[in-house]
C-alpha cells in the first residue's frame, strides 16, 4: 500500500489527512464536518482526493454507516500519530514564547562571567526552569555565528553586519584601595602621588597595561605606568588582591561596585578616571528572536543598570 509520508505529506494532503482522522473518529462526515467548520461535501470530497493519493479505498461506505477497510484502519493509526504530533510541536512552540525552553550558549568576558554574571544567575535559572544555561568565559574575540553562541557579553562594539549589538550600558576604569592599606600608606592626592605607592597592574600580553586617567577639567589624559609588588592577567585576582590591602588598583567600576557598596574597597583620585566603554550583548541578526535570548537579555540589561 502507498501509505505517504508525513515529512512529504503537503499541507493540501494534511488537511485531506485531518478529514480523514475526524471521520473515523465521529463515525460519520457530518460530524466530522461540524468539527472542522466545514461541509460534509468537503469533508467527502477530502477524503475522497485521499483515495485518490493514496490509490486505496480507506472506507467501505453504505447509507448508514462508515466502516475502516483494512488499509484504512492501518492508515489511521498512522496518521493520528502524525496529528497528535503535529499538535504537540504547535503546543510546545506556543508554551516555548511564555515559558522558554532549551539550551542557552553565552560567551563572556572572563570578569563579567565571574563578577556580574554568576553572582545573579541563580536567579535567573529559578525565573526559568526550561532553560539549561553553557556558559564559556573567555577574552578574545568569538565569532558567534561560527560557533553557535546564543549571546556575547563584551566590551565595546563588535563590527560585523550579521550581529546585532544591544547596548547595556557603559563602564569607566577607575583607582581604588582598601581602608586597611590607605590607612597605612595613606590616600594619594593626585596621579603623581602614584609613584610612591604600591600599584597593582593588570599584565596583557606579558606587558603592564599603562593607567590612563582623563581629569576632569583637562583634554590630555594622564598616562601612568603602574609600580608594585604584584601584577596579573587575571581581572578577578587583581580585585581580590586590592580587596586584600596588596596595594591601589585600576579596575572597571562594574567589578568592584559590590565592594564599594560594602566598604571593603574605597575609591582614590575620584576626579581622574579612565575613558568611557560601552558594555555590549551581541547576538547574531535573525528575523525571530528566540524567547530564551529575548529573556536573558532583558536579565542582563536590569544587572548592568544598576
Amino acid at each position: 500500500m502507498n501509505i505517504i509520508c508525513a515529512g512529504h505529506a503537503s499541507m493540501h494532503s494534511l488537511s485531506n489527512i485531518e478529514a480523514f482522522v475526524r471521520a473515523v473518529e465521529h463515525g460519520d462526515f457530518t460530524r466530522a464536518a461540524r468539527k472542522l467548520q466545514v461541509t460534509a461535501s468537503a469533508v467527502s470530497r477530502r477524503i475522497a482526493r485521499l483515495e485518490d493519493e493514496l490509490g486505496v479505498v480507506l472506507f467501505q461506505r453504505t447509507t448508514r454507516t462508515l466502516r475502516l477497510t483494512e488499509d484504512g484502519r492501518a492508515f489511521y493509526e498512522r496518521c493520528q500519530r502524525i496529528l497528535g504530533e503535529l499538535q504537540d510541536a504547535k503546543e510546545s512552540l506556543s508554551h516555548a514564547r511564555h515559558r522558554p525552553v532549551g539550551v542557552l550558549r553565552v560567551d563572556a568576558t572572563q570578569v563579567m562571567g565571574q563578577l556580574v554574571l554568576m553572582p545573579a544567575l541563580p536567579r535567573f535559572l529559578a525565573a526559568h526552569p526550561g532553560l539549561e544555561v553553557q556558559l564559556t568565559l573567555r577574552d578574545h574575540v568569538v565569532d558567534p555565528v561560527a560557533e553557535g553562541v546564543d549571546v556575547l557579553l563584551r566590551l565595546g562594539a563588535m563590527q560585523d553586519s550579521r550581529l546585532v549589538a544591544r547596548k547595556l550600558g557603559v563602564t569607566r576604569l577607575m583607582a581604588c584601595a582598601a581602608p586597611a592599606y590607605l590607612r597605612r600608606h595613606g590616600r594619594p592626592a593626585t596621579p603623581e602621588d602614584l609613584s610612591r605607592h604600591n600599584c597593582l597592574g593588570f599584565l596583557r600580553d606579558g606587558a603592564l597595561a599603562p593607567w590612563v586617567m582623563q581629569s576632569r577639567g583637562t583634554e590630555a589624559p594622564v598616562h601612568f605606568e603602574p609600580r608594585g609588588t604584584f601584577h596579573t592577567n587575571h581581572g578577578a585576582t587583581l580585585l581580590d588582591a586590592a580587596v586584600l590591602g596588596v596595594g591601589i588598583t585600576w579596575l572597571f567600576d562594574f567589578m568592584v561596585a559590590r565592594h564599594l557598596e560594602s566598604g571593603a574597597l574605597v575609591p582614590v583620585l575620584e576626579e581622574h578616571l579612565g575613558e568611557e566603554c560601552a558594555i555590549h550583548a551581541v547576538y547574531p541578526r535573525g528575523k525571530h528572536l528566540p524567547s530564551r535570548v529575548r529573556v536573558f537579555l532583558d536579565f542582563v540589561v536590569t544587572l548592568f543598570a544598576r
